[in-house]
């Protein structure tokens, strides 16, 4: 791991666990939910996107949400919207918002694929071991976010970034384990993730 990776990883990794310091209960629930509107035009309600191409952010781990932000924030991930929303943003807020849309209900992007080929799918992401970092039910753990009905044009971006070595990856795991996968591999596994409830 390079020097500038390992430092961007403990940046993270701090931020993180800062942000997670600041008990839930403290919170105004009240203030967040007015703050959290200011994502519903991109975001979807609540942290539901409607768009394919923007992610659902509804019952993601707190932590991934509350890591991205940093990482958005300090440069090391870029986005033409993200970018300059959380360049001023405190680690209070930062906190906010990750306990607002972790408590959030999901709603499924409500994709629908047909089963023979959600079986290829299925059996592809067993092959690259998904659920090992994703968790069983491909919901997310800790800083690894949820797969499962999250958008699929989202994912797909994602994928081909990793594999592209574009997309910004703190300890190159997603990097890894997209270089074997083809474009079709990629167009299937993220049909199928968006698919899942």
């Amino acid at each position: 791991m390079s020097r500038s990776a390992a430092g961007a990883r403990a940046t993270a990794l701090l931020a993180a666990a800062f942000c997670l310091a600041v008990p839930a209960a403290a919170a105004d629930l009240e203030t967040i939910r007015k703050k959290a509107e200011l994502c519903v035009a991109c975001h979807g309600v609540d942290g539901n996107s409607a768009n394919p191409a923007i992610p659902a952010l509804a019952g993601q781990p707190k932590q991934f949400i509350t890591t991205q932000l940093v990482m958005f924030r300090e440069g090391n991930r870029k986005n033409a919207q993200m970018s300059p929303f959380t360049v001023n943003m405190t680690n209070a807020e930062i906190n906010d918002y990750g306990t607002w849309f972790s408590a959030q209900k999901r709603v499924s992007a409500g994709h629908v694929m047909p089963a023979e080929r959600a079986a290829a799918a299925r059996r592809l992401t067993e092959q690259y071991n998904c659920t090992q970092c994703h968790g069983p039910a491909l919901l997310g753990l800790q800083h690894i976010p949820g797969l499962a009905g999250q958008q699929p044009e989202y994912l797909k971006t994602q994928l081909l970034g990793f594999k592209a070595m574009t997309r910004f990856d703190m300890d190159g795991n997603m990097t890894s384990a997209a270089q074997p996968l083809t474009p079709a591999d990629i167009d299937l596994i993220s049909e199928y993730l968006a698919s899942l409830q």
